[in-house]
Parts: C-alpha cells; structure tokens; sequence
C-alpha cells in the first residue's frame, strides 16, 4: 500500500493522523471525566467516530506516531470547567473547514476500494458541528445573551459616566464614586428589563436571565471603578479603566463569537469603537460643563 501512495496523499495523510487522533485523544479524556449522561454519550461516540476516522489515514502512513501534548489536553479540561462544553466543543471545531478542504483536495487520490469510506468519513466531517448542538445543550449558553447585554451596557455607560466625572470633578476617586453608585442603580434597571423581555417567549427562566444581566452589569461596574480609587492621576485611571472595559468585552465578544460562529473582528470593533467614542465625548462634556458654571470639587 505504502509503495503506491501519492506524495501529496501522503503528506495529507500525516496531517490527518495527526488531526484525528488528537480529536480522538481529546474527546475521550472529555468524555471520561463528564458527569453528565447524555454529554457522556455524545463525547463518546464522537470520539469512536474519529477513532475510525484515524484507523482510514493510518493506511497512508502507517509508520508516522502522533502525540497529543499533557498540557493541551490541561488546557482544554480547564476550559470545559469554566467555559462550559459548548464552548469547548465549537472551539475544537473551529478547524473542522480547513480540515474539510484538505480531505477534498485529495479525494482524487483515494484508491477506488477506500471511496465509499472515504465519502463516509467527509460527511462525518461536514455534520459534527450540527450533531454535536443537538445533543449539548447547556444552560449557560442560553443565558449568554443576558450576560453580554449586562456587560456591554456597563462598559459603554460606566466608563463614560466615569470619563464625564472626571471633566467635572477633577477628582479619581470622586469619578470612582459616581460609578459604583450609577452601577448599583443600573445593574437594577436593567435587571428589571431583562425580566420583562424574558417574560415575552425567551425559553428559559426570566428569573435567572434578569440576574445575569444585573449580576454581570454590576461586577463590571465594580471592575471599571477599581482603577479610579488607586490613583490620583486622572489620565492613569481612565486610561486603565477604559482598558480593562475593552478587556473584558474582548473576553466575552470572543466567547460569543466562538457558541454563535460570528466573526470577531467586526462585532469588537463596533463595541471597543462605542467606548471609546462615549468616553471621550463625556470627558469633553464635563470639562465643559466644569468651565462654564466653575464646578470644581476638592
């Protein structure tokens, strides 16, 4: 078999070992450590379907061993921990296009007795993202939105109020001040119109969607006010306040980006643009503000 395959069928194959038994490797130790049944089960038969998928590329390449390095399998545990298996899941499957284009482009180099296998395989490629969101299914993701619409809203307005505070009160921890306390009573509203558009069809707990978005909006406010009571440099404050706001909807923009399949660079773009552009209004606001009634405090 080795003597009659293609080199460009052997390089593919080495790649696809690689791929397959990682997938494999991953999706066991996943599903070894799952203590939920039915998430058990998917992980399971995902990881026999990859086990096949490994034994047809290893006939290409019978002598190449592959390797799954201890600390990305770590990694991924970790991530199944604190990101859920949704995420963890469709991170893995970012690749699965690109892998998909590479079996493609040697199906003509498949012998003709492994063409049925082969065509198998390419469906079980293009339908796991489908099969595996219809049988994980996590509270956490359907809770998502609430987190991102806390968040965001609390970014845009707390670090704008805490830019305008500054224009006027020349003052770090003043500015703080007005934000924890403007956090505290919009982490309320919005907590309350989170529960009335949840009451209007979301399938979930409009209870648990309203404290998501008040419980997220709330921390958030605290995380951007931090900055205002460490130092007494107004540049430094809003500088680093501004910067943890873009951090962490980098953070939760990407988490979304990964469960809904978005693109990244668009969705953050917008929001770190919105920032930006609110901060710097309100701080030019309130100086003027500051300089044409005198309000100066301390």
């Amino acid at each position: 078999m080795q003597e009659l395959v293609s080199p460009e069928l052997s390089r593919v194959a080495v790649e696809s070992v690689l791929d397959e038994y990682t997938d494999h490797t991953v999706y066991s130790t996943l599903a070894r450590r799952e203590k939920n049944p039915a998430f058990k089960r998917a992980l399971e038969e995902l990881a026999e379907s990859e086990r096949v998928h490994l034994e047809f590329w290893k006939k290409y390449t019978p002598y190449y061993v592959p390797h799954v390095g201890r600390l990305k399998l770590d990694i991924i545990l970790f991530m199944r921990i604190f990101l859920g298996l949704t995420f963890t899941l469709k991170f893995l499957e970012r690749h699965e296009d690109s892998v998909i284009r590479r079996y493609r482009s040697v199906a003509h180099l498949i012998p003709a007795g492994d063409k049925r296998q082969f065509e198998s395989m390419l469906d079980d490629e293009e339908h796991h993202e489908n099969y595996l969101m219809g049988e994980v299914h996590e509270n956490r993701v359907k809770y998502i939105s609430f987190v991102v619409l806390g968040l965001a809203d609390a970014v845009v307005e707390i670090s704008g109020i805490h830019a305008g505070s500054l224009g006027v009160f020349n003052r770090t921890e003043l500015a703080g001040i007005a934000g924890v306390v403007a956090g505290m009573s919009a982490s309320i509203a919005m907590a309350s119109a989170a529960y009335a558009q949840a009451k209007q069809g979301f399938q979930g707990s409009a209870k648990w969607g309203a404290t998501y978005t008040g419980v997220s909006y709330m921390v958030t406010a605290i995380f951007l006010a931090l900055p205002y009571f460490l130092t007494a440099s107004m540049v430094l404050a809003l500088g680093t306040s501004i910067t943890i706001g873009v951090v962490l909807v980098a953070m939760l923009t990407y988490y979304d980006t990964i469960i809904s399949s978005r693109g990244f660079a668009r969705q953050f773009g917008e929001m770190a643009g919105i920032i930006l552009g609110a901060s710097l209004a309100l701080f030019l606001a309130g100086t003027v503000l500051r300089e044409l009634f005198g309000i100066i405090i301390g």
